[in-house]
């Protein structure tokens, strides 16, 4: 900051938050923290990202992030009264906005999606496109999240944990049905974990009118769980075990793949990748296509994947060593 002069004088200081406000339009929140922004002549470094194992100075840079959250956050200069419950901010920018409810005031998690619908206008800046990584809509036995406010047409997906093979949340002996979102989920290190390999902003094209549709991608509990229980037991007891996943229809499994084929090949022990490749398997063309865009949008190298359309391409896709590679099972017709 003291090359760039923010500090010195009132001018600099507004060409410096003018031009990180363009990034945050342009890039969207994820972006910005995880790649930080070129101001001339130094490149900024917005976030701290999980340091790896034995690397000291990242250990200590990581600590330096600021992760703050503000009580009833005014966020609309023209109504004063505005206010939202919670916002959560990492290095001084907003990546979490919360409406929490009880049962004891009579509301639960509907009344706080109810209240993002109607009081949150998505021209506000903390609710445009991109800004906040989700919004969560929270009570004492549900979660529910969006990421992307828009009025009455605001999406949101449960985030819950699953109750007897459905929804819902267990009941929690020692507390909230929800104090899983403090206690894991808003930790620094999990927190850091969905920003790094987790959230995104994707480019969806629609087949027919060829028309682009960028959407910003958060993951669902089942997700997250999934993935991280898998890395875990693959850390533990290292490459060659059998998991049976099992799935509903609508239960994003493309971004469950790619987010954990995109963490596999990250693996290491003792500094040496664990993984040699992924192979991603599948049994459907239109899955097949659906997992390939999926993963090369969520890598930020998109030369580790390959798409092996023929048994030819297979062959010369692992000889290259690519790093993750998708097929579909009649490649394997002995």
């Amino acid at each position: 900051m003291g090359k760039l002069g923010v500090f010195q004088s009132e001018q600099k200081k507004r060409q410096f938050l003018n031009r990180l406000q363009g990034e945050l339009v342009k890039r969207g929140i994820v972006d910005v923290l995880r790649n930080g922004i070129k101001v001339y002549p130094v490149d900024l470094i917005m976030f701290y990202l999980t340091p790896t194992e034995n690397n000291e100075k990242a250990r200590e840079m990581f600590q330096k992030n600021i992760f703050s959250v503000t009580r009833q956050l005014r966020y609309s200069q023209d109504a004063g009264k505005l206010a939202l419950d919670l916002c959560l901010f990492i290095n001084g920018l907003p990546v979490i906005t919360f409406e929490l409810k009880n049962q004891l005031t009579k509301q639960n998690v509907d009344d706080a999606v109810q209240q993002y619908k109607d009081d949150c206008d998505s021209r506000e800046m903390l609710f445009q496109f991109k800004r906040c990584m989700v919004h969560l809509a929270v009570d004492d036995a549900r979660i529910k999240f969006c990421t992307r406010l828009a009025g009455k047409d605001s999406w949101f997906l449960p985030f819950d944990r699953g109750y007897n093979d459905g929804a819902g949340n267990p009941p929690n002996p020692n507390g909230l049905m929800t104090d899983y979102l403090w206690k894991d989920i808003l930790t620094k290190e999990k927190l850091t974990l969905i920003i790094e390999n987790y959230a995104q902003v994707v480019i969806e094209v629609d087949e027919d009118s060829k028309k682009k549709k960028e959407k910003q991608i958060f993951p669902r509990y089942h997700q997250l769980d999934v993935v991280t229980k898998l890395l875990s037991d693959v850390r533990k007891n290292g490459v060659g075990r059998k998991y049976l996943i099992q799935h509903s229809a609508g239960s994003g499994k493309s971004n469950s793949i790619a987010w954990l084929a995109h963490q596999l090949i990250g693996l290491e022990q003792d500094g040496r990748p664990m993984l040699d490749a992924v192979i991603v398997v599948t049994d459907r063309r239109i899955l097949d296509k659906q997992i390939r865009d999926t993963i090369k949008q969520f890598m930020q190298v998109s030369n580790t994947v390959a798409w092996a359309e023929h048994s030819g391409d297979l062959t010369k896709a692992i000889t290259d060593g690519k790093r993750i590679i998708v097929t579909t099972i009649e490649k394997f017709p002995y």
